[in-house]
């Protein structure tokens, strides 16, 4: 569990810059997509961990992504399909010239993903006291 909460506070911190950053026009859309993309990284990698999977030194969401739903945990659409991420398809935070991040989208599934990781991390601590 130490790792799991390790890299749920590390999400939550990420999540609180991205949230500044996203109200403040001086930065640019990849810096708010980039702490986005570490909060929904660091959320998936905390449910790997308290699911006791080998944690995948990789910053690839479309890896990232498929590891829950291999330990039986299903994800939700938005952070399955990061389409706001990245407007022209991908899961990076590096956008094409012209292309635009939807910044309160961006938070708002950082937000999903970490409330996400937290129930089933807390799910996880409540069948370990019972098992």
């Amino acid at each position: 569990m130490e790792a799991a909460d390790l890299f749920l506070g590390k999400a939550a911190s990420d999540l609180a810059a991205a949230r500044l950053l996203a109200g403040d026009d001086d930065q640019e859309d990849d810096v708010v997509g980039f702490h986005a993309q570490l909060v929904v990284e660091k959320s998936l990698k905390a449910v790997v961990a308290v699911r006791s999977l080998e944690i995948p030194r990789s910053h690839d969401l479309g890896l990232l992504i498929r590891l829950p739903d291999s330990a039986g945990r299903r994800l939700p659409k938005e952070i399955r399909e990061p389409d706001w991420l990245n407007p022209v398809g991908g899961h990076s935070a590096i956008r094409p010239a012209g292309a635009t991040l939807d910044r309160s989208l961006a938070v708002e599934v950082a937000t999903r993903s970490l409330l996400w990781a937290r129930e089933r991390v807390n799910a996880a601590r409540k069948d370990e006291h019972a098992g």
